[in-house]
Formats: C-alpha cells, sequence, structure tokens
C-alpha cells in the first residue's frame, strides 16, 4: 500500500486565501497548484518555501529551459512563486523574497487570431442554423445565440460571462456589469442585438432572476459547457480556425480599434489592470492595414 503525500499546509492557505479573498478562477488556482507540485516534485527536494534560496529556484528554471519548455509556461510557473511571496511576506513576516532577483525569458510576441466581421456573423447565425441535439429543450438554441451574442458585444471573459446573473444586465441603460479579476466590478455597454437575443432566451427559458445562462438542469452553465458548445457550432461554418470564447475576445477588441475607439477605451472595457495588455491589439490592427495595403495597392 502506497503512502499518500503529506499535504503542503502553507501552499493550502495560500491557496485559499486566493480562492476566497481575491476570487482566483478555478483554472489559476490549478496552475499555481501544478506549479508548486512540480517544483517540489524535483529529484532533488527544495528546502520548505520559507528556506528557500534564489539558487533553488535558479536550478528549478535551469531545468525548465534544459527541457525546452514554453516561455509561457515558464513564466506561469514563476508568477505562481512570486504571488505565494508576496503573500508570506505580508501575511508571515518573511523578510526576503527569493525569486524576485531572476531573470525571466521575455514573453513569447504572438499576435492574437481573430475573427473578421463576414466570419463573426456566420457564427452568430448558426444556432439558427444547425439542428438541435436530441432531447434538448427549445429555449437552448436561443440561449447559446445570446451568449455568443453576448460575448462578442461585451468582450468579455468566459468565466465572467459564466458567472453573470440575470440582475447583472440592465436593459435600460444596455449595459451589464461584470465581475473580473480580484472581484473588480465594471459596467460594459451591450448592443441592441445582444439585449434581443437575451430577452427573447430569457422568454423562452422563462428565467425571471437567479443565473442568467442555464443548462439542461436550469442550473448555471459551466465554462465548459459553453466552450463545447461553441465548437458544436464552429463545426457547422466555413470558418478555418479553431475559435475559443478568448477569440471572441480578441475580436472585440480588435473590431473596436479598427473603427476608430481609442486604446483607453477598449482596455476599460476589456477589464486590463494594464494598458501594456490592450496594446497587442494595436499590433494586430496594423498588421490587418499593412496586409490590406500589401492585398490592394498597385505598388505595394
Amino acid at each position: 500500500m502506497t503512502k499518500s503525500k503529506p499535504r503542503d499546509c502553507l501552499v493550502e492557505e495560500f491557496l485559499r486565501y486566493l480562492e476566497v479573498e481575491r476570487n482566483a478562477s478555478p483554472r489559476t488556482l490549478r496552475a499555481y497548484r501544478d506549479a508548486f507540485a512540480t517544483f517540489r516534485s524535483q529529484p532533488k527536494t527544495p528546502p520548505p518555501w520559507k528556506r528557500c534560496r534564489a539558487d533553488d529556484f535558479r536550478d528549478y528554471l535551469f531545468e525548465l529551459s534544459k527541457k525546452k519548455q514554453a516561455r509561457s509556461y515558464v513564466r506561469l510557473q514563476f508568477s505562481a512563486f512570486r504571488t505565494l511571496y508576496r503573500f508570506l511576506a505580508e501575511r508571515k513576516g518573511l523578510a526576503r523574497d527569493p525569486v524576485r532577483e531572476l531573470q525571466l525569458p521575455k514573453p513569447e510576441k504572438k499576435l492574437p487570431l481573430v475573427l473578421t466581421r463576414q466570419q463573426i456573423d456566420e457564427l452568430l447565425n448558426a444556432p439558427f442554423r444547425v439542428p438541435k441535439e436530441k432531447a434538448a429543450p427549445a429555449w437552448m438554441a436561443a440561449r447559446d445565440a445570446a451568449i455568443m451574442e453576448l460575448f462578442y458585444s461585451s468582450g468579455m471573459r468566459l468565466s465572467e460571462l459564466a458567472a453573470l446573473d440575470v440582475r447583472d444586465v440592465d436593459p435600460y441603460t444596455e449595459s451589464v456589469r461584470v465581475f473580473g479579476k480580484g472581484r473588480k466590478e465594471r459596467v460594459c455597454p451591450i448592443g441592441a442585438p445582444a439585449l434581443e437575443a437575451i430577452s427573447r432566451y430569457r422568454a423562452a427559458a422563462k428565467i425571471q432572476s437567479g443565473p442568467l445562462f442555464i443548462n439542461k438542469s436550469r442550473r448555471r452553465i459551466s465554462t465548459r459547457s459553453i466552450w463545447l458548445t461553441l465548437k458544436r457550432y464552429l463545426r457547422h461554418t466555413s470558418i478555418p480556425i479553431s475559435v475559443s470564447p478568448h477569440k471572441l475576445r480578441h475580436s472585440f477588441a480588435t473590431h473596436l480599434l479598427d473603427a476608430g475607439a481609442d486604446l483607453r477605451s477598449v482596455q476599460a472595457l476589456l477589464g486590463h489592470a494594464s494598458l501594456s495588455t490592450t496594446q497587442i491589439y494595436t499590433h494586430v490592427t496594423v498588421e490587418r492595414l499593412k496586409k490590406a495595403y500589401a492585398d490592394a495597392h498597385p505598388r505595394a
């Protein structure tokens, strides 16, 4: 009979803090837990967290580079460590941060893929063209249409959309209240097509209060269900790329900038803490302009 590994009480306390006080998403909690477990499972077991030195993390960084791990993976791992040591400094009085002095690889500069407006229209119309699944309630197509319209109309994250309640949508001010990372609240304007789609769905599903988007059991829909629903409709379109809910967010931001919206406004709508995060969409817009120029100008 194999013995189970003892639980790391310090990590468990930290993860509870992230979940309860910082409202971290389940995905973040899983990623951080995996980062801590991977670090501690090295052949040469590192010392306890409070006694770790910079060299311990430098050795781990070297091991990750030898395994040719993606820069995004490495940066996510060390984001978990940095957040842990901030917690230890604030709550446990730890004087030194062994991770602070490390030089991490720079993030890869990958421009997000976005859909064209024609592709967006094709995807948003899919729920009414695709045959409904067996035993699916009659209102489900209206729900799926409302979900995709709201994604593209607001640019919100997948977790934010799944967490919406009926009371968060205000048809009079044509806006939706969103709770983002760290429970930061913002108000996003939404267009008439999204409001009409939500109204049709609520009438069909007879929803008066509670979760806005529900599953067949009339409980709050999961983020995974939304993802699978989007993939199902994608199979019935001519769109050649894989589309995730996040690509609808990318498309929302890029189309706003294409139409002349300023960067600060797009930052506020997306709920980005830093303007540098939003600036990636300006690069997308510039690349699209370059392509249009190359395709159309006689001396390009």
